[in-house]
C-alpha cells in the first residue's frame, strides 16, 4: 500500500520581501498584554480607536442604502452618485482633465490595481524612504525591485529631488508621492512638487499621488497642494478615500482620480478598469457614504484638526526636551518620526520599550531609512493624558538604558 509522503508547502520566494512592520509588532504586544500589562498603543493610524467618532450622517447614508436594497454587486468602477461626488470635488479643488474616477476596497486596492496595471516584471516605481510598507509589498508581489529615494530629514522630510533624478533608470515607470506623509507628517511645498513634475515631464513618467491625509493639515501655516492641480500635461493618479478624514477605516472605501492627456492615459486606464471588472466591485452600501461625506457637513474635520494640533504640539514639546531624540515637527496627518541617537538598532529599541514600559511604537527600519540612522514612528491619535504617560515612559526608558 502506498504511503503518502508529507512535504512542507513552501511559499513563493518573492514573499521573503513582504513585510508590514506596523502590524508585525502587534504580535509581541499581544504577548505582553496576556501577561497582564496595559499597553499604550501609539502604533496604528486608526482614529476610530480613540476619540474620533464617525459622522452620524455617513452612518445614516449607509443604513438607508442597506434598507433600500443596495446590497448586491455594484458597478465595477463605482456607483454613479459616488463617482460623480468624487469627480465634482476634484474639480472644485482644481483638478483638470479628469479622465477616470474609480472606487475600490480601500485606497490599498486601487493602489494595487494601478501599480499592477503599469509594471512588467523588473520595472520599478520610485518610492520614498521612509515609506508606507504597502508599496514595497506590492512591488515584491509583482517581482519588481524596490527603487527608493530619500526624504530629506534636514529639509523637513521633503523629497530629495536630486536623489529622485539620480535613481531614475531605464525601467522606471512612475514616481510615488505620499503627501501629507506617512510616516513623517511632512507636507510638501509647491516648489518641491513643481520640481518633481518637471522630472516626470522630461522622463515620461506617471506620478502616483497618495493624498489620503489631504484634509488633515493642523499646522495653520501650511496648506496642502494636490500635485494634480499644478499640471495637465503629466499623467497623474491621485489616491484618496474615506478612512482617515472621514473616520471609517473599517469600511474599506477608497478611490483614484486619473488626470492628464487622454491620448497618453487611455490604454493604461483601460487596463486598470479591466482589473477592477475582474474583481467585480467595492462594497456596495458603503459607497453611498461617499456623497454624504464629500457633500455633507465637514464640522468633524475642523474638530479633528484642532485635536491633532494640540497633540502634535505635545509631541513636539516632548521631542525638544528629550535627550537623544530629534524630531522634525509634523504638519499634517497624525504621525511623528523622531530619530534617536542610540547604539544598537531601532527594532531592538522599540521591542524592549514594549516589553519593559508597555508602549507600542513602530521601528523606523520597518519603513526604510538611511544607513546608520535610527527612528521610530509615533501615532499621536490618543488623548493627551495617554500621550503624556507614553512619552514619560519612553523618556524614562531612554534615561535608564542609555545614561
Amino acid at each position: 500500500m502506498a504511503v503518502n509522503q508529507i512535504t512542507e508547502i513552501l511559499p513563493a520566494t518573492r514573499m521573503a520581501n513582504v513585510r508590514y512592520a506596523i502590524r508585525d509588532l502587534a504580535v509581541v504586544a499581544d504577548e505582553v498584554a496576556r501577561q497582564g500589562h496595559e499597553i499604550l498603543y501609539l502604533n496604528i493610524g486608526d482614529p476610530c480607536k480613540f476619540d474620533f467618532p464617525t459622522p452620524p450622517h455617513m452612518i445614516e447614508a449607509v443604513l438607508k442604502a442597506m434598507r433600500d436594497g443596495h446590497n448586491g454587486y455594484a458597478d465595477s468602477l463605482g456607483i454613479k452618485p459616488a463617482v460623480d461626488a468624487i469627480h465634482n470635488e476634484a474639480e472644485r479643488n482644481g483638478f483638470r482633465d479628469v479622465q477616470s474616477v474609480f472606487i475600490g476596497m480601500g485606497s490599498g486596492e486601487v493602489i494595487d490595481c494601478c501599480i499592477t496595471a503599469l509594471l512588467n516584471p523588473g520595472d520599478n516605481v520610485l518610492t520614498p524612504r521612509p515609506e508606507y510598507p504597502l508599496y514595497s509589498a506590492i512591488m515584491a508581489k509583482l517581482d519588481c525591485p524596490v527603487n527608493d529615494y530619500d526624504l530629506d530629514e534636514d529639509n523637513g522630510w521633503q523629497p530629495d529631488v536630486a536623489d529622485i533624478e539620480r535613481k531614475i533608470n531605464s525601467r522606471t515607470r512612475a514616481i510615488l508621492l505620499i503627501n501629507p506623509n506617512n510616516p513623517t507628517g511632512s507636507v510638501y511645498s509647491r516648489q518641491t512638487l513643481e520640481s518633481i513634475l518637471e522630472l516626470a515631464r522630461q522622463r515620461g513618467l506617471v506620478i502616483f499621488a497618495d493624498e489620503i491625509y489631504d484634509k488633515l493639515i493642523f499646522d495653520p501655516r501650511e496648506k496642502h497642494i494636490s500635485i494634480a492641480t499644478l499640471a495637465t500635461d503629466v499623467p497623474i493618479v491621485t489616491f484618496n478615500g474615506l478612512s482617515k478624514a472621514y473616520l471609517v477605516p473599517g469600511w474599506r472605501i477608497g478611490w483614484a482620480v486619473a488626470t492628464g492627456p487622454r491620448e497618453i492615459l487611455h490604454p493604461y486606464i483601460e487596463a486598470v478598469h479591466r482589473l477592477l471588472r475582474a474583481r467585480i466591485s467595492a462594497p456596495h452600501p458603503f459607497q453611498h457614504a461617499i456623497r454624504a461625506a464629500l457633500e455633507g457637513p465637514q464640522d468633524h474635520i475642523v474638530e479633528m484638526c484642532e485635536k491633532l494640533r494640540r497633540r502634535a504640539e505635545l509631541t513636539i514639546d516632548w521631542g525638544k526636551r528629550t535627550p537623544r531624540v530629534r524630531l522634525v515637527a509634523p504638519k499634517g496627518a497624525f504621525y511623528a518620526h523622531p530619530s534617536i541617537e542610540i547604539p544598537g538598532d531601532d527594532l531592538t529599541f522599540v521591542t524592549d520599550l514594549l516589553k519593559q514600559k508597555h508602549v507600542l511604537v513602530v521601528h523606523g527600519s520597518g519603513f526604510g531609512q538611511k544607513a546608520g540612522t535610527r527612528h521610530f514612528r509615533i501615532v499621536f491619535l490618543p488623548q493627551e493624558p495617554v500621550l503624556s504617560a507614553a512619552y514619560d515612559a519612553i523618556s524614562e526608558f531612554i534615561r535608564e538604558r542609555y545614561s
